[in-house]
């Protein structure tokens, strides 16, 4: 079995989610694979320090090092790690986790060439960033779909007597979170008992500008703060549309658990939106920063009882694929496991 170098953000942290590296890590040890982690501290100079040191102190046990890449600064930690990996002649993967990583490829191909040309594969959680990728002749990487496990999420039935929408997101101006507002205001227009939950920590102050938008427009707002995924799951039971707002956006494992909790998705199209989500098939898609648009798709959940069945029915068959007894053998493959 494989010994395996995790570098990425493996902070517990209350202005984050769980990211990457604490979702597939676990996973991969159940399967009997030795996974080591760098890094958990706070500090980012030391945070990199500690990843460059355990790619030193591990070069003689590790087989390959798996890479958290992003869009924005921690772009720069892949990068440094991939070259520390190459004169280590370790074998790496970076895993494509930025929803903005074709800018970077634009802005940037010298420094992304050096990341995504030397590595051994490059994953892909989405078809969106496997053909940016590819259209700038990075042809080396392959599509691992972000995993979940099916039986932690129970399909329910729901009452569609008027809108209760779920958000779930870090507040981050790149989700958008005051769309959200924007969305629950028109609504509740004509649907006076119409409701709105949003889960998720505030990673950049974003939510303070929501929480005054929203008493600005005299909104009562369901602000639950960051919850363990038990409780949100328990919670998604009295929602009954799940709305994503998001200005960029690659495969968000929140809307992938909409989906699969049968939860109707109303999404902006942006980013690897299009490749999760087929418009009026399993989900509807709305131009970004749409607050209209974003309401009359939800009103049209609510008041066609044929077409919700469908995306409710069709969205739940598509991500029982993402289910982690298929996707673990994907990464079985790129890992040389079998």
């Amino acid at each position: 079995m494989k010994n395996v170098l995790y570098i990425g953000n493996n902070l517990i942290s209350k202005t984050s989610n769980l990211s990457g590296i604490q979702i597939l890590g676990p996973l991969l040890e159940a399967e009997g694979v030795d996974v080591y982690y760098a890094s958990s501290i706070s500090n980012k100079i030391l945070r990199l320090l500690d990843m460059v040191w355990s790619c030193l102190k591990l070069s003689n046990k590790i087989d390959v090092v798996l890479i958290d890449t992003y869009s924005t600064q921690n772009f720069y930690f892949a990068l440094v790690i991939s070259q520390i990996c190459r004169f280590l002649n370790l074998k790496y993967i970076p895993i494509l986790h930025g929803g903005d990583l074709p800018s970077r490829l634009k802005n940037n191909p010298g420094l992304s060439g050096l990341i995504f040309n030397n590595a051994k594969c490059n994953v892909s959680p989405s078809m969106y960033l496997k053909t940016a990728f590819e259209s700038v002749g990075i042809t080396n990487v392959i599509h691992i779909p972000n995993t979940i496990k099916i039986d932690d999420y129970k399909f329910e039935t729901r009452a569609y007597k008027e809108p209760k929408l779920l958000w779930v997101r870090s507040f981050s101006e790149i989700y958008n979170p005051e769309l959200a507002i924007d969305v629950y205001n028109i609504l509740k227009k004509s649907y006076p008992e119409a409701s709105l939950t949003m889960v998720g920590p505030d990673a950049d102050g974003s939510q303070i500008k929501v929480e005054s938008l929203a008493r600005n427009l005299n909104l009562k707002v369901n602000f639950t703060g960051k919850l363990e995924k038990k409780k949100w799951l328990e919670l998604s039971k009295v929602c009954n549309v799940f709305i994503n707002t998001t200005n960029f956006d690659n495969t968000p494992l929140s809307v992938i658990e909409a989906m699969a909790l049968g939860l109707p998705v109303v999404s902006t199209n942006v980013g690897g939106m299009p490749y999760l989500i087929d418009h009026d098939v399993d989900g509807k898609l709305v131009h970004p920063n749409q607050p209209q648009s974003m309401s009359s798709a939800v009103i049209s959940i609510i008041n066609d009882f044929e077409q919700r069945q469908g995306l409710i029915e069709n969205a739940r068959s598509k991500v029982e694929k993402f289910d982690w007894s298929q996707v673990k053998l994907l990464w079985f493959k790129a890992l040389d496991l079998n």
